[in-house]
């Protein structure tokens, strides 16, 4: 099997490469690029993330897990900026054609992108180390998408979901952390099997000032909001969510310090003016998805974590950096 006929059997299966109103594709994969029609009055939000084999997954992970975690990773980023997804392209360096991991891979990869409607459109491959790059195309109407640098003094610092439960998955897999049953299936899932709050970010678009997906762990994310805002940010420890399988597993402190040190949850933090709060308790009841109010943002410098007592926790405390 040639790289054309790999490309055919595991990757062109969402659609031919004849006009297609519905995916707005005037011309999809098979040609030497993609032809895009995005919708009448949007523009158009692009990201792109890489990820390479022992450094953002195990290399004993999954085929499957490995496929959806690569492109929800990336569909995190649109949900943070409020964006519809719409087309990706997969950039895949394998070290060898093996038709077994590619036919679970693809499998992964086409759930996730079903999940939540986002078309491939094109991408290339070729032989190496085990390394996934993927760019992701969404939508947002004309000047109504969320960044990091529109939060206000004064403003609510809010989460969703918990965080925390990605890296003790992670370390479940490095045998560093001891779980079973429905505990470990849990943990392991939101490392592997991340869900972006798509639903959320458009929901939340037209309420909230400013946004980040937490990848890189809640005090770093938190601070490139409060950094590009000109703010500081302040959280209350006992307000950080952590799961119950998580406190069940570290105990109730050593999951805090997880949930503010540690990435790859893709949850969403945002800030909110303090009109617009009593907005939130019927969004995400629609949504079926927690959220908590962790702190404020207000004038100064960084991002200060104080525990019930008023003492900071936070001195030393940083997140996922690749070259540190």
């Amino acid at each position: 099997m040639n790289e054309f006929e790999l490309i055919r059997h595991y990757f062109n299966q969402q659609h031919s490469g004849s006009a297609n109103r519905s995916t707005g594709m005037a011309l999809g994969i098979g040609d030497d690029a993609a032809v895009l029609q995005p919708s009448p009055n949007c523009q158009t939000v692009v990201a792109v993330d890489t990820l390479v084999s022992g450094v953002h997954f195990p290399e004993n992970a999954s085929a499957y897990d490995i496929g959806w975690r690569t492109l929800a990773v990336n569909l995190s980023d649109l949900a943070a900026m409020g964006a519809t997804p719409r087309w990706f392209t997969l950039a895949l360096t394998i070290p060898s054609i093996d038709e077994n991991w590619l036919q679970a891979f693809s499998k992964g990869l086409f759930d996730c992108a079903q999940r939540y409607d986002i078309k491939l459109v094109g991408g290339d491959t070729t032989a190496g180390p085990l390394t996934l790059t993927i760019q992701v195309m969404g939508e947002v109407s004309k000047s109504e998408f969320l960044t990091r640098s529109d939060a206000q003094a004064g403003d609510a610092i809010y989460l969703t979901g918990y965080i925390g439960d990605a890296m003790a998955g992670l370390g479940i897999m490095q045998n560093r952390y001891a779980a079973n049953g429905t505990q470990r299936e849990y943990l392991l899932d939101r490392f592997m099997k991340p869900t972006p709050r798509i639903e959320a970010g458009l929901a939340l678009c037209q309420l909230a000032n400013s946004a980040i997906d937490v990848s890189d762990g809640l005090i770093a994310d938190l601070g490139h909001i409060a950094e590009a805002s000109r703010l500081s940010a302040e959280l209350q420890l006992d307000n950080i969510p952590v799961s119950d399988p998580l406190i069940k597993l570290l105990g109730k402190s050593e999951a805090q310090q997880l949930a503010l040190t540690s990435g790859d949850d893709y949850e969403i933090c945002f800030t909110i003016a303090p009109e617009f709060e009593d907005q939130l308790p019927a969004l995400f009841e629609s949504l079926e998805l927690n959220y908590s109010r962790i702190g404020e943002m207000s004038s100064g410098k960084g991002v200060s974590v104080f525990n019930p007592g008023g003492s900071s926790v936070t001195e030393n405390a940083t997140g996922y950096q690749h070259f540190s």
